[in-house]
């Protein structure tokens, strides 16, 4: 039998909550629920690619730049959906706010790497792919200061608790 004390806990949080607090929480149940559809949909796409395209029928070459694009471009989709899904489960249990800098950012580094994944280099502009290098290094050097931020204040939270 489950244990009653999360739940209780949980009623009891809840009933702490200002109306706001609620509707942030209802919605981003709402949310959760759509982004696990999307994770589904997105990693059965990818089922069928893979099993059919390069399993069954043998079609495509995995080594082909094409092939590979795709492959990787498909799981790089249901990569950025779960860490979505993630950082909103991370506000279900109120650890921190609505807005989390540093997943955002993960987030956005994610979409660039995906999108230099599925790049075909010889067919696209050279300040393109120098403005998503740029875009990359930008998104580093942010993750980089609010994990160091992350960091020090951890640390100042530790000194203060002893």
């Amino acid at each position: 039998m489950k244990d009653p004390k999360p739940t209780l806990r949980g009623l009891a949080l809840w009933r702490t909550l200002t109306l706001y607090e609620r509707f942030e929480q209802v919605v981003v149940f709402v949310l959760t629920f759509l982004i696990a559809v999307i994770v589904v949909a997105a990693l059965w796409s990818l089922f069928k690619l893979v099993l059919t395209t390069l399993v069954l029928v043998d079609l495509l070459d995995p080594t082909e730049p094409a092939v590979f694009q795709a492959v990787f471009g498909a799981i790089f989709t249901v990569v950025i959906a779960l860490e979505f899904k993630r950082s909103l489960l991370v506000v279900v249990d109120r650890r921190f706010g609505i807005v989390q800098v540093r997943v955002v950012v993960m987030i956005a580094m994610l979409a660039v790497v995906r999108k230099f994944i599925v790049l075909d280099l010889g067919a696209t502009d050279p300040a393109k792919v120098f403005a998503l290098g740029a875009a990359m290094l930008a998104l580093g050097i942010v993750y980089w200061l609010v994990r160091d931020q992350d960091r020090r204040e951890a640390e100042v939270a530790d000194e203060r608790a002893s």
